[in-house]
């Protein structure tokens, strides 16, 4: 099953070239496949697995109705590898002010695609929804996938970025109108403890 999802989803991100980056993100043009010769990205999560990270989070109120309202909250996040280095399993406690949740991140990498298939998962969501999937280019990693929200189908981007030694960046977007325009709703900042 995961093997058709994620052939599904390549197929989708192949056959859209909307997805591509957006000018503001530094990047353009469409998503090109990689070749055989680009280097394989199983390390790219290196940096976050193995360390307990403590995060400032900012989420959006009521993302996509015109909402400039964020709550601030911490959160703590560990991760550790599985498959001899292809995935990794991260678990995330939050402090938001409306109460304390937990969830779960699961990693795979694909070394034939050069790409990441990232799964969230929280008790309270039920079943693990579609994986956003992307891959690493110049140490900043894009990840996308499409779901529905409040009743319609969105675009929603992932993107891992500022990464040093002891920290990095976490940013979740949301677009409706094909990829042209984003609305971040979602910004992390990591720091390793």
């Amino acid at each position: 099953m995961l093997r058709i999802l994620r052939s599904c989803s390549l197929l989708l991100l192949s056959a859209l070239p909307w997805l591509a980056p957006s000018p503001a993100s530094g990047q353009s043009g469409p998503i090109q496949p990689l070749s055989a010769e680009e280097r394989d990205g199983r390390h790219d999560f290196d940096f976050w697995v193995g360390s307990t990270w403590k995060g400032h989070n900012r989420r959006l109120l009521n993302p996509l109705t015109g909402s400039t309202t964020w709550v601030e909250f911490d959160a703590v996040a560990a991760a550790h590898p599985i498959m001899d280095g292809l995935g990794n399993i991260e678990e995330a406690e939050n402090f938001s002010p409306s109460g304390r949740f937990k969830g779960m991140t699961l990693r795979l990498y694909d070394p034939k695609a050069h790409q990441w298939s990232i799964y969230w998962w929280n008790p309270s969501n039920g079943p693990m929804g579609v994986p956003t999937i992307g891959q690493f280019r110049n140490g900043r990693g894009e990840f996308f996938d499409q779901e529905m929200f409040q009743g319609r189908s969105i675009l929603v981007r992932y993107v891992w970025s500022n990464i040093t030694a002891d920290s990095a960046q976490f940013e979740q977007s949301f677009s409706v109108d094909g990829g042209r325009s984003w609305e971040a709703n979602w910004i992390t900042q990591w720091v390793r403890q």
